[in-house]
């Protein structure tokens, strides 16, 4: 029961993460570093404490009571993350929702699996594996299959990608006027493998999760474990993600004079404004689903993998609702497919080999 649990909060999680940039569609009249700034103040700036008052009494006293190096490593996580979410929203907009978030949560989903292995092989922690226990054992072994068939299918989404540009380069001019393979794929590498850091904070939080836990469990016994533990691990790690995402976007107003689109009467500005807040929120619940789902299945690649896989395919549900793939070649959809389907045998792997 805990297991289906686990399942179905990551799979809300998941719809959340893959479904936020819709709203972001219609947004009018403004540039890009200004909605996703807006977003994301409500992302990691407003709703984030707001979760946290409503689930974790005196959330602002364990965070205060958290050892320093704590704070720091999860802080400094958040600003790596920060990165692969900023450019995250540019992946999106040059190759878009299916091509994007597939290559993108791909990488993601791959060194989100490897990152804390390897930290553990350096910094050993009672309880942790390492990398050099997952060379050991079969269950180890069978979650690095399952990362070498995710990049494999990265590498098949990214030849559809090509294929998409030649068939839209003859007769579909029309189509997809940002659609960028070059830059899409450059940024969507660096926004997966830097992305994959929130796994990370999220690990090297858990002081301030157990914490919360503890303090739950003692006034509920026999509960098991906390479902919303997590949030308090949260705001630190997403404070990281709003210093990088605010330090561009204000580059990017001052570089492209956009300041003015926040005060430009001549767009829908509440409409614009509440379309990125929803945007904002529905890209933090993934975190606020993603924290339920993980207290009932474990920290780890099951969690981050099952995470990503549940995007995944949100993601593709829209890039098809969009027709983002509508008058390709049918050479080209069904290599698209083919590396659809590996990404998510590689989650069927991970998931196998973590349970083992």
């Amino acid at each position: 029961m805990e297991s289906l649990l686990g399942i179905i909060f990551h799979s809300i999680g998941g719809f959340s993460s893959g479904s936020f940039y819709m709203p972001f569609k219609k947004v009018k009249g403004w540039a890009w570093e200004s909605y996703w700034i807006i977003g994301g103040f409500f992302s990691w700036l407003i709703v984030p404490p707001i979760a946290a008052y409503l689930t974790i009494p005196n959330f602002t006293e364990i965070i205060a009571a958290t050892s320093p190096d704590i704070k720091t490593l999860v802080y400094t996580m958040g600003l790596i993350w920060g990165i692969g979410g900023l450019t995250y929203g540019l992946g999106v907009r040059y190759l878009g929702m299916s091509l994007g978030n597939s290559i993108v949560l791909g990488f993601c989903s791959a060194f989100g699996a490897l990152v804390p292995p390897i930290y553990y092989n350096f910094y050993h922690t009672e309880g942790k594996v390492s990398f050099t226990d997952m060379l050991t054992n079969t269950g180890g072994r069978l979650v690095l299959l399952g990362v070498l068939v995710c990049l494999t299918g990265i590498a098949i989404s990214g030849k559809a990608g090509m294929l998409k540009e030649k068939d839209f380069a003859t007769g579909h001019e029309d189509k997809d006027k940002d659609f960028s393979l070059v830059k899409g794929l450059i940024i969507a590498i660096i926004s997966g493998i830097l992305s994959s850091f929130f796994n990370f904070g999220i690990e090297a939080g858990k002081p301030m999760a157990d914490v919360a836990n503890e303090a739950w469990k003692a006034l509920n016994p026999g509960q098991g474990q906390f479902l919303f533990q997590n949030n308090v691990t949260y705001i630190v790690i997403l404070w990281g993600g709003l210093t990088t995402n605010f330090i561009w976007c204000m580059y990017l107003n001052f570089k492209n004079k956009t300041f003015g689109n926040y005060t430009d009467k001549s767009t829908p500005i509440s409409k614009n404004i509440l379309f990125s807040a929803i945007a904002g929120t529905m890209w933090f619940l993934q975190f606020f689903f993603y924290g339920m789902g993980e207290s009932k299945l474990g920290n780890g690649a099951s969690s981050w993998i099952l995470h990503m896989s549940t995007i995944i395919l949100t993601a593709n549900f829209w890039g098809f609702y969009l027709k983002e793939w509508k008058g390709v070649s049918k050479k080209t959809f069904n290599t698209f497919l083919l590396g659809i389907v590996l990404i998510m045998l590689s989650i069927v792997l991970v998931g196998i080999g973590n349970s083992l």
